[in-house]
């Protein structure tokens, strides 16, 4: 700890996508500074020593940049949901794409072709999904709901998010009451809220079952605020309704270009920001440019996303996940929007489903979205389907820089296309989407 160190001055050299300043004051080591942005002249104090770097608290800006933003949010200061709040929205942007070219280069020592301008849309109130952090704090005489303290387990006392959809910022000082009033108020560590298109609905981890007491709170919360609310006693798989033996409809999203509705259930997969997903769609399928005849494979499809839109523009589509259930729902999406073109595989990529059958057929065109791992492990089986256009949709630059080396220099594509998605804006999330064309 250096919390007694003098005051310095010094400019700031460059930004952190977590959102620290990088100083580098004569003779000395350089510092992060959280809330400083690059070009600014701000007064520091070192408050951690570090053996490559300092860590330091902003004291003033001296001279601030063109890009800085007046945060919306009260909490940022100590909210670890966010780290850009402080910087313009279109320079979080550009930041980001950035990020990914340079990864591209200094990973996978390649250069697209062509850059994608990046993808983006609301910047507020615009997170369909998250997980909730929950903490009884008896000395404050309340529980507290929202995320955590940056690097501290501490969850922040907040009343409201900027970022969450509206549907649930207001929610949470009422959640707050709620979880207050229930016998199992320090045995409930976790919420994980979802806003479908015809409902929102919660999912409360529970380490010990409600008293009778708890369940009548929570039914009169769930009727008063037109809410689901869901009980999770152990993993994913244990995720019940509150009342099951009411019959209820599945949650759901439209992609409105293509006709759809997707169906999914409170722990299926579905990304974060509504617009930015429908702009994904759109843009995956364009650089696919799938003809009628196409066969076409859609690696870690999940619900089906990709694989329906797809569906609606090709011959046929084959949807591989790991997930079970998310391929159930793949399968109940499909029929229900009539698309007898679609067959849904089970199988672990990241495990025995590299050599499946699927290995020894031929697609024209790929669509793989793989978690942040990448997908190396999958490239040499992925090559050998000869599809003539793969579209990789990455949520970590790292791994698809280091897959794009190895689709380039080993298995014979070029990276013909790449860009940046803001599916996380006023975060350090950088989401991406890249064209790798066969030679």
């Amino acid at each position: 700890m250096a919390s007694n160190s003098p005051a310095e001055t010094a400019e700031v050299l460059d930004l952190t996508l977590e959102g620290a300043g990088v100083v580098a004051p004569p003779g000395g080591k350089r510092v992060l500074v959280p809330g400083a942005l690059t070009g600014e002249l701000i007064s520091f104090r070192r408050q951690r020593r570090r053996r490559n770097f300092d860590e330091g608290v902003l004291l003033e800006v001296l001279r601030p940049s063109a890009q800085r933003a007046v945060p919306a949010c009260e909490y940022f200061s100590r909210c670890g949901g966010c780290s850009l709040q402080h910087l313009e929205p279109a320079a979080q942007l550009e930041m980001k794409q950035a990020t990914l070219l340079d990864s591209l280069q200094r990973i996978g020592r390649i250069v697209p072709e062509r850059i994608l301008p990046p993808i983006s849309a609301s910047v507020w109130g615009y997170r369909r999904r998250a997980r909730l952090a929950v903490r009884h704090v008896a000395k404050k005489g309340r529980v507290l709901v929202g995320f955590r303290e940056r690097e501290q387990p501490r969850v922040v006392d907040m009343l409201s998010c900027e970022t969450m959809h509206p549907a649930v910022s207001r929610l949470l000082p009422a959640l707050s009451a709620l979880i207050g009033a229930l016998s199992i108020r320090a045995r409930l560590p976790q919420i994980e809220v979802t806003v479908a298109d015809n409902a929102t609905a919660l999912v409360l981890r529970v380490l010990d079952p409600p008293a009778a007491s708890d369940m009548a709170l929570l039914r009169e919360f769930a009727l008063a605020h037109a809410l689901r609310i869901y009980l999770q006693p152990g993993g994913p798989d244990s995720v019940a309704p509150l009342d099951p033996l009411q019959p209820e409809e599945d949650l759901c999203y439209a992609i409105p270009g293509y006709g759809l509705s997707l169906r999914f259930g409170p722990a299926d997969f579905i990304q974060v920001h509504a617009e930015v997903n429908l702009r994904m769609i759109d843009q995956a399928i364009a650089l696919l440019a799938p003809a009628v005849t196409d066969r076409v494979l859609d690696l870690y499809c999940g619900i089906g996303n990709f694989t329906l839109p797809l569906a609606k523009c090709a011959a046929e589509v084959t949807g591989i996940e790991g997930a079970r259930p998310a391929l159930e729902r793949a399968r109940q999406n499909a029929a229900a929007a009539g698309l007898g073109n679609t067959r849904f595989i089970e199988a672990d990529l990241g495990g025995a489903g590299v050599e499946g059958a699927w290995t020894r057929q031929s697609f024209d065109l790929v669509l793989l979205d793989p978690p942040r791992t990448g997908a190396a492990e999958l490239l040499p089986a992925l090559a050998g389907v000869s599809a003539r256009r793969i579209v990789y949709v990455s949520c970590h630059p790292g791994t698809l820089a280091r897959d794009a080396g190895l689709l380039v220099s080993a298995h014979g594509y070029r990276l013909e296309a790449a860009g940046a998605m803001d599916m996380f804006p006023q975060t350090s999330h950088v989401e991406s989407m890249a064209l790798f064309v066969k030679n």
